[in-house]
């Protein structure tokens, strides 16, 4: 099972200290992030995709091609692509890219609507079209990934390609592995489900019933759609803790920044935050407890991402997160595949396992 940490970006005031970082500085502590992940163990970084202030990462790729240069193994993805607004030849293309970069089973990406309304005019689109735009960008960004020779293409919301290729091609002529994330769209479900690709659920903010009709709706139609059991389907989901070795020390840190971010709404408390979401603040074993009750809601899955990075916390404190991550991932490996069925994979499926399954005839 894959473990790690995504990045919003956000550039948020530290409440204890009044201090902002600067662009620079948090882009720079988010490659930080990133090579610390995989010194203590992890194996995934995503990073979202935004356009407006307070949130930095605006180029995913380039983000992500930069951490290739100074990591060895660790996977490298987005938190969200925007299908709606991004161009699906610039998608295929830049991805194609970072797969000839960084090496092809280090790449993956998953792609979402966005919840920001005003990037859609920003790039010449209307949001009233989010949901066609998802399904024809996907369908154009397919097509150009898994044809064998030039395509021709007519939708609604782009101008026309004939004879078209996009460059450089995937590597193997196989693209990389794509989730599609979604907090409350059934469409995104039923696309990832026909393509057979994987579904991701933010899993913050929410309490799990609102993300377990959405993965059952997946798993039900990936069998539907012929790619094997719903318990088979490769399914991913976020997570939020805070930690410190007594659970009194990591509440008591992490209350002021829980109550002045604006991402938490000033709404709930802290204690009714942590009861009715999948937060969690305390000690490593409480979150080693509540990280193994996903699976009860949610069936057993493949990867699991956290959120550490956010709400004005600092670096230092950031890294150490890090640190009690790395500690507890060994109990959460061997527990999760303790409870994991014969039959069910582990993890997503590899370059190298999508390579042979590629070559293999299908029926007609």
């Amino acid at each position: 099972m894959q473990f790690g940490i995504f990045t919003v970006g956000d550039v948020t005031r530290d409440p204890t200290t009044g201090v902002t970082p600067s662009e620079h500085e948090r882009i720079r502590a988010m490659v930080r992030y990133a090579r610390h992940a995989e010194a203590v163990g992890l194996d995934v970084f995503a990073t979202g995709e935004h356009h407006n202030p307070p949130f930095v990462p605006s180029s995913p790729t380039t983000l992500l091609g930069y951490i290739a240069g100074s990591t060895e193994r660790l996977v490298l993805s987005t938190s969200t692509t925007l299908i709606t607004t991004n161009d699906p030849v610039k998608i295929a293309e830049d991805f194609a890219m970072l797969q000839h970069l960084a090496g092809p089973e280090r790449v993956d990406l998953m792609l979402g609507r966005g919840n920001t309304a005003p990037v859609y005019p920003w790039f010449g689109q209307e949001i009233e079209n989010s949901v066609p735009l998802t399904v024809e960008n996907y369908q154009l960004l397919r097509a150009l990934w898994d044809a064998e020779g030039p395509i021709d293409f007519e939708g609604r919301f782009r101008a026309p390609l004939h004879g078209f290729v996009s460059t450089p091609r995937p590597v193997d002529g196989v693209a990389p592995f794509v989730w599609h994330g979604s907090i409350r769209t059934p469409e995104v479900a039923e696309i990832a489900a026909y393509f057979g690709d994987g579904f991701f659920a933010n899993n913050i903010f929410w309490p799990p019933e609102h993300y377990t009709r959405l993965i059952g709706l997946y798993r039900q139609r990936f069998e539907h759609h012929g790619h094997g059991p719903a318990n088979t389907a490769t399914v991913g989901l976020g997570g939020q803790f805070f930690m410190r070795r007594n659970s009194q020390d990591a509440w008591n840190e992490f209350r002021p920044y829980f109550d002045e971010a604006p991402v938490y709404g000033h709404g709930p408390s802290m204690a009714d935050f942590t009861e009715r979401t999948p937060l969690t603040v305390g000690s490593p074993q409480q979150v080693i407890d509540r990280t193994l009750t996903f699976r009860e809601h949610f069936g057993d899955y493949q990867r699991q991402l956290f959120l550490v990075d956010h709400a004005g916390l600092p670096e230092k404190t950031v890294l150490e997160q890090l640190d009690l991550l790395g500690e507890i991932l060994p109990t959460l490996r061997a527990e999760f595949e303790a409870r994991r069925p014969e039959g069910v994979p582990s993890d997503p499926p590899t370059h190298a396992e999508r390579v042979v399954a590629r070559a293999v005839p299908q029926p007609v």
